[in-house]
């Protein structure tokens, strides 16, 4: 786990920190707060860009379903958790989003960060599930929002956009290649955070010519996603394996 926690720039969606740090625990509770709005505001019909089929209703009750199997992580030690869908009518989806963040974190606050409890990476303590719901939320908060042609209002700060692309290369893309998801990229990839002076390589010892990504790192971690064309060399390197799940 980080010791240094990273924070989220003040934004009408996103909210205020104060030029402070803040835990994740904090951050997880504003986002999913932030995530709930869009629910409650949003056309719950539009489609989302990035989750191909989905409406924001669908992705709302996906959402709803991970934070609850999360907390079943932790109080069950076990993946096993599953959750009937409370409905996609509004109120239903609103209501049932709500009581299941607040339930993650409930158990969160409850639980010792270093506490053992399942998970599906190296770090097999709940503070894994901390920053592992803020990234999902988060990324989740974007596609909310290109729904409802609002993305200009996701604002992460460069720790935080950062701190997401180190899960995606430490724990997401590792997975990926453990798993027989996707076969190792062919070349080196050095991702370089333009905002902040941090950069690291993805597969350092692939045997082609090493290619680089270069953008501010909330950026890299869209395009990591999904959520952003990257461009270059490196945009070739990267569509050639299936980087996240």
């Amino acid at each position: 786990m980080h010791t240094a926690y990273p924070y989220v720039q003040r934004h009408a969606v996103v909210g205020a920190c104060e030029d402070l740090a803040m835990e994740w625990i904090d951050l997880l509770e504003k986002t999913t707060g932030d995530f709930a709005d869009v629910l409650a505001t949003g056309d719950l019909a539009a489609p989302v860009p990035a989750c191909p089929g989905w409406t924001l209703a669908d992705l709302g009750e996906h959402t709803r379903w991970v934070h609850a199997w999360a907390t079943h992580a932790v109080t069950d030690h076990s993946p096993d958790g599953d959750t009937p869908a409370p409905g996609l009518e509004r109120d239903a989806l609103v209501d049932g989003y709500r009581a299941a963040a607040g339930r993650l974190l409930e158990v969160l606050r409850h639980t010792a960060p270093d506490a053992p409890v399942w998970t599906f990476g190296p770090d097999s303590r709940a503070g894994f599930w901390r920053r592992r719901q803020l990234h999902e939320v988060t990324m989740h908060l974007y596609d909310a929002l290109d729904s409802q042609a609002r993305t200009a209002e996701w604002r992460v700060s460069p720790e935080l956009g950062w701190d997401g692309v180190d899960e995606v290369a430490t724990l997401f893309y590792p997975r990926q290649v453990r798993l027989g998801r996707t076969e190792p990229l062919s070349a080196p990839v050095r991702l370089v955070a333009t905002d902040l002076d941090r950069s690291l390589v993805l597969e350092p010892d692939a045997a082609g010519e090493p290619v680089e990504l270069a953008a501010p790192a909330a950026e890299l971690l869209l395009m990591l996603w999904g959520r952003m064309p990257a461009a270059g060399p490196a945009a070739d390197v990267l569509a050639q394996a299936k980087v996240t799940s």
